[in-house]
């Protein structure tokens, strides 16, 4: 769904500079089309939970010459844009975070341009730039190993085919093929 900064406005209540925030929300949606800014509770790390404006969704990322859509929530809080969002690395159940300079254990991103924020020179555009190009360097998350696959019978784990056969007297045997492909000789074993 396409926003316009009306239908962003009219989601802002009116504690928010809503003209403003409208505005760059507007302007990031535009750059970063995978964002789409919502309404939603946000959990303070005392417990305590406000009714915040975000932008989540996905921010593509240039990683060793591939791109990476990496999955990110921006919760601006009512004093923007006085303070900086609060940025977060939103992994999906296949990935975990990958915590370190600029990533806490929880997923916060934790980079100077947001500790060093100043309204005026600094907005949600450039905050997902400097995102765009940190993750870049210092990928925030990774995918889960893969669970080993329970263990199969030993059985399944043999691969090669085996054919039963019978011989002239009537009586069955087994005939199996080694690795190369030749018949096992009498006392052969891969044992």
């Amino acid at each position: 769904m396409p926003y316009d900064e009306h239908s962003i406005r009219k989601m802002l209540p009116k504690t928010y500079l809503c003209k403003l925030v409208a505005h760059e929300i507007y302007f990031a949606v535009s750059h970063f089309n995978n964002l789409v800014p919502m309404m939603d509770k946000y959990v303070y790390n005392d417990g305590t939970t406000k009714d915040l404006m975000s932008l989540t969704g996905t921010i593509p990322v240039m990683i060793e010459d591939k791109t990476y859509n990496i999955p990110i929530c921006l919760w601006i809080e009512e004093s923007y844009p006085q303070t900086a969002p609060i940025c977060y690395v939103t992994p999906t159940r296949e990935m975990i975070v990958l915590s370190g300079k600029y990533i806490s254990s929880n997923g916060e991103v934790l980079l100077p341009y947001l500790e060093e924020w100043k309204m005026g020179e600094c907005d949600l555009v450039s905050v997902l730039q400097v995102m765009v190009a940190m993750f870049g360097d210092f990928p925030p998350v990774c995918m889960q190993p893969h669970p080993e696959h329970e263990q199969a019978p030993r059985w399944l784990h043999f691969h090669r085919q085996a054919e039963v056969l019978s011989k002239t007297d009537g009586s069955l045997y087994l005939h199996l093929t080694r690795e190369d492909g030749l018949p096992f000789q009498e006392h052969d074993t891969n044992c």
